[in-house]
């Protein structure tokens, strides 16, 4: 039997055996090339985790207390400023009312001055000493005292162009100047409404 030939191989050893057992020369740098990379994506992982567990960097969290107290706070001030505005308008409201009934009493005062006016020269000629009339012209004159009518216009008044009507000066020495020494008309007004001014004479310094 003819022996292989070893000539090409003198330690003996089988061509196929050291061929299967021969490092791969390129597969090694892969396979240390893949762990390197494998090895840089757990570093970045880790980084990411830790900046994401990292509490200094995370949003505060706001307190539910606070936020219920801040809402309170604005709905009581809300509240306090449609209270006051409702007093207001209440207080304008109140204003406009009695100005409004001023006016109204104002008219209809001013309707009745000639029967007042006639009362007045009835009781100057004596006709409502006594008896019914007298006592109905009572009636009547205290109901529009009751609603503020005012009458003015007396000798001695100092004269207010605003309230009265200069229809004659007087010279004089029973007043001061610038004094009412003669009354020809009574003047009536309601709280601070002149309905008419009073006819008077002015009395001036003698000569």
């Amino acid at each position: 039997m003819t022996e292989p030939n070893n000539t090409n191989n003198p330690e003996g050893n089988d061509p196929l055996e050291d061929a299967f057992n021969a490092p791969d020369a390129e597969g090694a740098p892969e396979a240390e090339g893949a762990e390197g990379v494998g090895a840089e994506a757990d570093g970045q992982g880790g980084s990411a985790a830790e900046a994401a567990a990292d509490p200094s960097e995370e949003e505060p969290i706001e307190d539910p207390t606070t936020e219920a107290e801040k809402l309170a706070n604005e709905r009581l001030e809300d509240l306090r400023r449609l209270q006051a505005e409702f007093m207001n308008f209440k207080n304008r409201s109140q204003k406009e009312r009695d100005q409004l009934r001023e006016f109204v009493v104002a008219d209809v005062v001013s309707s009745l001055l000639p029967v007042i006016d006639d009362i007045d020269a009835a009781r100057k000629a004596g006709d409502l000493d006594d008896g019914p009339f007298a006592a109905i012209a009572s009636k009547f004159e205290d109901a529009l005292t009751k609603h503020g009518l005012e009458r003015y216009g007396d000798t001695g008044d100092q004269f207010d162009p605003k309230v009265h009507e200069a229809v004659m000066q007087q010279p004089t020495s029973e007043v001061e100047p610038d004094q009412v020494s003669m009354v020809f008309r009574s003047g009536y007004r309601v709280q601070d409404r002149v309905l008419r001014p009073a006819q008077v004479a002015v009395a001036v310094a003698e000569d």
